[in-house]
Formats: structure tokens, sequence, C-alpha cells
């Protein structure tokens, strides 16, 4: 496979540089994170550059892009020290494709064009984290109408983001493996309260509990197939943890470029610190970690826009980007000192950041859950 950069995403990427150093210096986001403010202006400058478009469907306003061009925007904009962790909107708007109906899609896609993701994910409840089946949220029916009941956690977006994927319970399944469904809610809707939740890091985005107390919905409200709530997440799954090492990936790059500047640039003992072996060293390894990442992410979308199985190599991908991005980040850390675990060095707010790629979209243990059954299943016969 050639990973090679066509000249369409060349300048694309070299797009994304220019706008970020003009217009957005890390001064901004560190307000933002500072105030826990959601960077609108930002985003709105992604879409209306074209930026935050991609993945949109054409006909929708958008702009068609595959996903190894779609990751690589990921990367760059991490790269730049910018918050990619936000950027969420093509992984709704694949969601949407694959098991919205035509509103719901039209929905996601309105207000991906203002660079805004359409919806948060709730999933999470206080006793239902990595164990799904604990889910306690339900939906019932009565005269006509769909009721929801329950309490979300970690819930990020919910305050950001204009809609909210709600997966719930059926308490009378006909299918005791088919009961869970998820509903398409507004924040704002009668019955929804969030409490907002304080965070070591991602100060940029909202996360909060979400109460819901008989929350009323149409039952066109339901997204995708009754039953199939927990199956449709699964397809969504390996996007998520694809799009979470693609920004893993990038954030790696932006701490490792500023730790090898500042190498060049600190003199201590009479030289720069950059020409002490174990600084070296320290570089050397991180620029191995760093190229492995980027093989892997560029592999596991490939795969994607090949339609080949995932299933194995995303939840790999992201156990190693995550905790890798983690190693590098702690090592520029070490080599700027002092002056690394300030908040006058963006480093110290990648190393917050980051550390929550190993939790959200799945735990680094399921992850080796996952990845380890699949690996046993293919010698099963063998």
């Amino acid at each position: 496979m050639d990973f090679s950069l066509t000249e369409e995403q060349e300048l694309l990427l070299a797009s994304i540089r220019e706008l970020i150093t003009r217009d957005f210096p890390d001064e901004y986001f560190r307000t933002c994170d500072e105030n826990r403010k959601f960077p609108t202006e930002f985003f709105n400058a992604l879409a209306e550059s074209g930026v935050g478009l991609l993945g949109i469907p054409d006909e929708l306003g958008g702009v068609s892009a595959d996903m190894m061009t779609q990751v690589l925007v990921l990367e760059e904009i991490a790269r730049m020290g910018a918050p990619a962790y936000i950027m969420t909107e093509g992984q709704c708007i694949h969601n949407m494709e694959r098991f919205g109906n035509k509103e719901q899609l039209a929905k996601t896609a309105e207000a991906g064009l203002t660079g805004i993701p359409a919806f948060s994910l709730a999933f999470t409840e206080p006793q239902a984290g990595s164990d799904n089946n604990r889910i306690a949220t339900t939906y019932t029916r009565k005269n006509g109408k769909v009721y929801l009941n329950g309490q979300k956690t970690f819930i990020t977006g919910a305050k950001d983001y204009p809609y909210m994927l709600v997966l719930a319970r059926n308490p009378e399944p006909e299918d005791p493996k088919r009961c869970f469904t998820l509903w398409w809610i507004e924040p704002t809707a009668p019955g929804v309260k969030l409490n907002s939740l304080h965070k070591i890091g991602w100060h940029m985005v909202s996360n909060c509990e979400v109460f819901l107390d008989n929350v009323e919905v149409e039952e066109s409200a339901m997204v995708g197939k009754e039953g199939y709530g927990f199956i449709h997440m699964m397809e969504n799954f390996d996007i998520e943890r694809l799009v979470i090492a693609a920004h893993s990936l990038g954030v790696a790059e932006c701490a490792f470029e500023d730790a090898a500047r500042y190498a060049n640039q600190r003199v201590q003992f009479g030289k720069a610190i950059g020409q002490f072996q174990l600084i070296q060293l320290k570089l050397t390894q991180m620029a191995i970690k760093i190229q492995n990442m980027k093989n892997f992410v560029y592999r596991v979308a490939w795969e994607c826009d090949n339609k080949l199985p995932m299933r194995l190599s995303a939840p790999m991908c992201k156990i190693y980007c995550a905790q890798s991005a983690c190693e590098v980040i702690d090592d520029a850390m070490q080599i700027l000192g002092g002056l690394g675990y300030t908040d006058d060095s963006r480093i110290s707010r990648f190393w917050r950041d980051t550390r929550v790629n190993r939790i959200g979209g799945g735990t680094d243990e399921i992850m080796v859950y996952i990845a380890g059954r699949q690996i046993l299943k293919q010698y099963e016969n063998k």
C-alpha cells in the first residue's frame, strides 16, 4: 500500500497549517482551556475554510472525503496544537449514513456545516462503563409516545452539541438479546437535566451527568432499528477508535517537535541539552514510537477505505497509539523539565488531555479483551 500524499491532500494540510498559524496561536487555545470555553471560533473557521466539512456528503453541502484524508486532517490539526479530540463530525456523519434516517442525517449535516459535532453519545452510566449490559436507562411507550428515564455520566459535549444519542433498554423486550435501542433527543428538552463534571483535561468541551426524567419523544426519534442499538454502536466503535488513534498521533508529534526544538535551545553545563546522550535517547525513542503510530493509523484508515475488517486492527491501533502518545508526551515534559510542568508550556495541556484516550472509546483493558479474542479466533482450527 502507498501512503504518499496526493497533491490535494498536501494542499489541504498546508491550508490547515496556514489557518492555525495565522488566526489561532496557542494563546487562543490556552485561554479556551483556562476558561473552560468551547473553541467555537476555531471550529467555525474550519467549516468556513472547508476543512470542517470533510466527510459530509456533497449533496448535503459538505465535501466528500475518504477516511485516509479525514485521518490526515485530524493528525495535522492535533500536530498544530489544536484540540482535534473535539472533531467528531465525520464520525457523526458516518453513523447517520449507516443507520440514521434522512431527517437525522440532514440535522447531522446541518450542524456539521458550522463545524460543530451534531450530537453527543450518551451511553455510559454510573454502574455501566465497560459493562454495557448493566445499562439501566429505559424507554417505555404510552399513548403513542416514547418516554426515556435514567441517568448517564461522562457525556462529552452534552452542553455544547445540539443533539444527543441515548442508548436505552426496553424493559420488556421480545428478544432479550435485542433490548437496546438508540434515541435522538435534544439536551434542552423537558425532563433533561445536565450537571457539569470537572475533569483533569479536555477543558474545551463539556462533560456532564445527564438525568432523563420522563423525556418524551416521538417514534421517529428512534435511530436505526429497534433492538439493534448496541449493534449499531459496535459499527461506530471501530471508527471512534481510529479517530482517537489519529489525534493521539498528532498531539504526540506536536509534543515531540516542541521537545526537539527546546533541546536545541536549552543550555546547561555549557552546551545545548540535546548534545547529551540521554536526551538523544529519549528523542530517538519518541521518534520511533511516532513512526510506528503513523504506520498503524494509516494502515487502519486504508483498511476502512477498502472496506476491510477492522475488528482486530482498530482496538490494537487505539491501545498502541493512546499508550505511546502518553509516553511521548511524558518524555517531552521531562525534556522541558520544570517549564513543561507549567501552564506556560502547552506540553502540560497535552499531558492532561491525552491521558483520557486510554479510557474513552474503550479502556486499554477492553481493547486487550477485544483484540485477544479476535487473535484466538484466527487460530481456533489451525
